[in-house]
């Protein structure tokens, strides 16, 4: 199975192109980060980004999900966001990195489960605030760049989906996927 990431800023529309890529026939794997966000918004906790152990729990459900994707015999499969936008996310949020996302991030690094071409998607221009997502345009610019230098650290290479149409933007992604295909069949 061949493993790619879709990763960006917050309102990028990472989320349309995962539910067309699907629709499309591609196997897809959720954001954790944002169901956990869900998850504890409901159970009444404002800020749930916040607390100490969220970092950890996002590690924690990314990796069940892993898990259970890994069981998949598709061909090609999308991940919505990687354990390095989880690092992201703390660097972003200036907390330390907990030690289970270091290991995850070095077991990403080592294990190559993924394509090191990333499909870094690029934001709207806008900002559309939701209960899970409350940045502003101005601090979602500022987790972008955080987002694309953490994964160039970690030795991916960006691939970078620019605002277009929705179809313009998916076929973009088949159009990378399909070159890389071919490159390292």
């Amino acid at each position: 199975m061949r493993r790619f990431i879709l990763t960006g800023t917050p309102g990028s529309g990472k989320t349309a192109i995962l539910r067309q890529l699907e629709m499309d026939g591609c196997s897809v794997v959720e954001e954790a980060a944002t169901d956990l966000i869900a998850l504890r918004q409901a159970q009444g906790i404002a800020e749930p980004w916040m607390q100490d152990s969220f970092l950890e729990a996002v590690v924690d459900l990314q990796a069940q999900r892993l898990a259970r994707a890994s069981q998949e015999s598709a061909k090609v499969q999308f991940h919505d966001r990687s354990v390095i936008c989880t690092l992201a996310l703390a660097r972003y949020l200036d907390r330390p990195a907990p030690d289970a996302l270091l290991r995850e991030v070095e077991r990403f690094q080592a294990a190559n489960s993924f394509h090191k071409e990333v499909f870094f998607i690029r934001n709207l221009g806008f900002i559309q605030p939701t209960d899970a997502r409350r940045i502003s345009y101005e601090n979602s610019l500022h987790f972008e760049r955080i987002h694309e230098e953490t994964y160039q650290e970690c030795g991916c290479t960006l691939i970078f989906i620019q605002p277009a149409a929705l179809q313009e933007r998916v076929a973009t992604i088949h159009q990378a996927v399909r070159s890389i295909l071919t490159r390292t069949a």
